[in-house]
């Protein structure tokens, strides 16, 4: 079984929906960790199909339960790899801390190593949408120099004319915009408005300011597919 088969075996028997490999050889932010390995946790279904209100209780806490889970998955595949001989770098939230800088992101996005590993493109919301799971999902990834095998990329938007999440978004942060790999997030997705919303409706719902929301997730076409399937 090649490496590449067996990181992928031990991280979904560690709890991983999905995991891909990726070539980043041109944007990596660590120098001679020109692979990336991307994976994801979905959120329960019983939770999104609670959401016509959201955010909710039940969502945020889940949100918080998941990124607990993917660092210590991105440890665990750090860990995976340097036994076997490998430099890798687990890009968890709590190593790299929780301001990601002026546009709320982390110098190479766990989405920008996804979309290049084929699991999925950037939805309008600015998410990582998949065919599988929608966008009801929390990513991420590990930065290697280990030989795995990347998957095909996905470089523009299989949306089409789908403006589901831009209704849903009260904060008008979604433009409406198809995205594609050329473009920057901040050419189709307000982040500022976003936020702005979200401590807005997150202080109502949950009776505390936080920057959550989830309107985007519930609305999207392939996430209404993913929770309704039984």
């Amino acid at each position: 079984m090649s490496l590449s088969l067996k990181l992928k075996q031990y991280l979904t028997d560690q709890g991983a929906d999905e995991v891909g490999f990726a070539d980043i050889t041109n944007f990596t932010p660590k120098k001679n960790l020109n692979k990336g390995v991307v994976f994801y946790i979905t959120y329960q279904k019983e939770t999104l199909r609670q959401m016509q209100n959201a955010p909710t209780k039940e969502y945020l806490n889940e949100l918080i339960n998941l990124n607990l889970k993917l660092d210590e998955l991105g440890m665990k595949c750090e860990e995976f790899l340097i036994e076997r001989g490998y430099n890798a770098y687990a890009q968890t939230k709590k190593r790299l801390g929780y301001d990601f800088g002026e546009f709320n992101s982390f110098e190479l996005p766990h989405k920008t190593i996804a979309t290049r590993a084929g699991i999925g493109w950037i939805g309008k919301s600015a998410l990582l949408i998949t065919e599988k799971h929608g966008c009801a999902l929390r990513l991420s990834s590990v930065l290697t120099d280990a030989p795995l095998n990347p998957g095909k990329p996905i470089l523009k938007s299989k949306c089409g004319k789908c403006m589901e999440c831009k209704t849903a978004c009260f904060g008008g942060a979604i433009s409406g915009k198809k995205w594609n790999y050329k473009i920057n997030r901040t050419d189709f997705y307000d982040d500022k408005k976003c936020e702005k919303y979200a401590l807005k409706i997150s202080k109502e719902n949950l009776g505390k300011s936080d920057t959550v929301c989830g309107k985007c997730i519930y609305a999207c076409p392939y996430t209404q597919k993913y929770i309704k399937k039984s």
